[in-house]
């Protein structure tokens, strides 16, 4: 197991944000955590590799590689983020150096974990950038760029150092349709080519179908639902999974949305945190929240239905 989460659970001073999160990650899987806006999918991302604000705290364990990430100090986590575990942000433009060709920012990466020559690290970015047909850009600054292309710059930055587990936090969200299944093929080359693992957040449960191995649904920083692509496609059980699956657009059936919005955190429903937006709610969902429970081997759901 490359990575295995254990009742995570995240403060922001005294609200609890995140609710125990159990979860692994096998080697040369694909894992997504998917769900609206607001439910804690980069929170958790973020968790993973130490990058939280101080004012969050966090409880639990996160395990990579038999080392628990929460433990360790500053110099500890600066030698696995980057080598070990990368992260490709959101937004490449706000997190790339505006001042600094984008090459030089891929090389500084292997500068720093490798101790090589700046020369002997550009002649590798060189041939990295090749490799994913942007060696035209070595020298420009990101402003140059257009969003795809600066994507694929963070994408050579998660990946030159060859880590063995990428977390892409929402990689395609400012792209159009066309590029954001370029970005995704190359991402799902990388990983299953060179037998790495990675941790895909996104809000669109659609783009999953083609990429995903397990999926985990979160609502409200809750797991609502958890299981194989397969079984999570053919066999959703929580209406908030069938909700999220209703909006992929189909020529036999209208778009329907999932009414209401997430609920505030600092007022939580008293039962399931989901009842208020669920078509399917009874007596029992609005008295107290439902456990995680195996419905089968590895498909696991929160719902008083089951």
């Amino acid at each position: 197991m490359l990575l295995n989460v254990q009742n995570l659970n995240i403060y922001y001073k005294d609200l609890k944000i995140i609710e125990n999160l159990n979860f692994q990650i096998k080697k040369g899987e694909i894992f997504s955590i998917v769900g609206e806006s607001g439910s804690g999918k980069t929170l958790t991302g973020l968790s993973i590799i130490n990058l939280l604000p101080k004012y969050f705290n966090i409880k639990g364990n996160i395990i990579f590689k038999g080392k628990d990430i929460p433990s360790l100090n500053a110099s500890e986590i600066r030698k696995i983020r980057g080598r070990e575990i990368s992260c490709i942000f959101q937004d490449p433009m706000t997190s790339l150096n505006p001042v600094l060709k984008v090459g030089y920012q891929v090389a500084e990466m292997l500068i720093y974990h490798y101790q090589i020559s700046k020369k002997e690290a550009l002649e590798k970015t060189q041939e990295l950038f090749s490799k994913l047909k942007i060696s035209h850009v070595i020298n420009s600054y990101p402003h140059q760029l257009s969003g795809g292309m600066r994507q694929r710059v963070m994408i050579a930055m998660a990946v030159v150092c060859e880590p063995e587990l990428i977390i892409a936090d929402e990689p395609t969200t400012a792209l159009d349709v066309t590029v954001q299944e370029e970005i995704l093929d190359l991402l799902y080359l990388l990983v299953k080519k060179e037998n790495r693992s990675m941790l895909l957040i996104t809000h669109d449960i659609n783009i999953l179908g083609e990429y995903a191995d397990k999926v985990m649904v979160l609502y409200a920083g809750r797991i609502m639902e958890i299981g194989s692509i397969e079984e999570i496609f053919k066999n959703p059980l929580h209406p908030y999974t069938q909700a999220l699956l209703s909006c992929i657009p189909r020529e036999e059936r209208q778009i329907r949305g999932i009414p209401g919005n997430i609920p505030n955190l600092k007022n939580l429903p008293k039962g399931c945190v989901f009842y208020p937006r669920c078509s399917y709610k009874n007596k029992n969902c609005m008295k107290e929240p439902p456990s995680l429970h195996e419905v089968s081997p590895g498909h696991l759901v929160r719902c008083w239905l089951y």
